[in-house]
């Protein structure tokens, strides 16, 4: 395809060559110059003579322009023409060799063996290969979230690093956030972002549902499996150019507690593509803590065991959203009244004081028969900040225990 505005008019026939105003030549040897956004002349001038043996006249556009000090905006004035758009530069992709060797040894992997605490190693690994959790090497134990769009293209891979005991990112003394198109450092890569599983969307029976972070998606994907989980990436990547795949899909917006009066707005913006709804429960129950850490369905969603929701009650928690019409209130996720978390803060409050007090010395201590504890202030530090992230998860209640014994063994010495 020509890129030139102005060219020479091709040759369809002799009512597209005219008399040469340099030689007058009248066996028509004058080629005009047209608009491409047009298909008009110039000017009855302005062209260039192909006879045999050429008078050697030429007068361009640009030189017919200039003796007539006419510039674009004049021009296009003139000539009710638009400015040529700016041509849009084709999508870049990461390589498959890179993507596949991401996917090998994962034993490193600190997200991965965060799921594993949670679901154990079977589902973990289905997790891995649903979502084509990658590893990094930009820092020890990092994690690839590939961004695959709906043809198998893989537009970039965000990478984060988690703590393995707590699921946190590691945001000190930095927040260890990078992408994999930046590691390739290609200049002239242009960036396309899609939805973190949006593969998955090959699958047209299920309703959509979508998060902020990909870590969310992932675990929400194993308590309600008969939604599609994708991941926006962050709160401003909902945005149109990502949801044109999901149109004419039933679509649930879960948004952090920071993001849902924005969401809500994005939500009306996007109805034109598809039915969206905003899941609204985390703003009916959550306490102003809560809401100031900006906590997410996962935070609430570990504090149980994901079996009660897959095995026990699947019914009333996913068929009401199956069912939904656009206009009715997502109010159906109640969390069983016997299955609400026990409060660990009064007593993790307690040992926190306890520890800032007591003496520790640098002597090795034997917690029991099958556990010695090495580096005392680390082990209070990793334990602490788990059973603060895991509040009430009985799955964590060996963190709280022993700390516990620790506090019991040094309150004797």
């Amino acid at each position: 395809m020509n890129s030139h505005r102005y060219i020479l008019e091709p040759y369809k026939g002799k009512n597209t060559r005219f008399n040469c105003p340099g030689c007058n030549h009248r066996d028509k040897t004058f080629v005009r110059y047209i608009d491409t956004q047009t298909g008009n002349h110039i000017s009855p001038a302005v062209g260039k003579c192909n006879r045999e043996i050429n008078c050697g006249y030429h007068y361009t556009p640009k030189q017919y322009f200039q003796d007539n000090n006419i510039d674009t905006p004049q021009l296009e004035q003139r000539f009710h023409l638009k400015p040529l758009p700016p041509q849009q530069k084709p999508v870049s992709f990461i390589s498959v060799e890179i993507f596949k060797a991401s996917l090998t040894n994962h034993e490193p992997n600190h997200f991965i063996k965060y799921l594993i605490q949670l679901f154990g190693v079977e589902i973990t690994g289905k997790l891995v290969s649903k979502y084509f959790i990658g590893n990094s090497t930009h820092w020890p134990g990092a994690t690839i979230f590939w961004q695959i769009d709906l043809k198998g293209k893989i537009r970039t891979g965000k990478i984060m690093l988690y703590n393995p005991s707590t699921g946190k990112r590691v945001k000190e003394p930095y927040n260890h956030i990078t992408w994999e198109h930046k590691n390739l450092k290609q200049p002239e890569f242009e960036l396309s972002q899609c939805f973190f599983g949006e593969h998955l969307l090959r699958d047209k029976t299920k309703p959509v549902a979508i998060v902020e972070s990909e870590k969310t998606a992932v675990i929400c994907s194993v308590y309600f499996p008969k939604l599609i989980w994708l991941a926006a990436g962050s709160i401003e990547g909902l945005n149109a150019e990502k949801c044109k795949v999901l149109q004419r899909r039933k679509v649930v917006l879960f948004p952090d507690l920071n993001a849902f009066d924005k969401w809500t707005v994005k939500a009306k913006e996007l109805s034109h593509l598809g039915n969206f709804t905003v899941f609204d429960i985390l703003e009916q129950k959550a306490t102003e803590i809560e809401r100031l850490q900006g906590l997410d369905l996962a935070d609430y969603l570990i504090r149980f065991d994901y079996k009660v929701f897959t095995e026990a009650t699947p019914a009333p928690l996913i068929h009401p959203l199956v069912n939904a019409k656009r206009t009715e209130p997502i109010n159906w996720l109640k969390f069983p009244e016997k299955l609400k978390p026990e409060n660990w803060l009064p007593e993790i409050q307690d040992l926190e004081q306890f520890f800032k007090v007591v003496k520790i010395s640098g002597e090795p201590i034997k917690l029991n028969e099958c556990s010695q504890i090495i580096d005392i202030n680390l082990f209070i530090k990793s334990h602490l900040e788990t059973v603060k992230a895991q509040n009430g998860n009985k799955r964590y209640t060996p963190y709280l225990e022993r700390l516990n014994a620790l506090k019991t063994i040094l309150s004797l010495n």
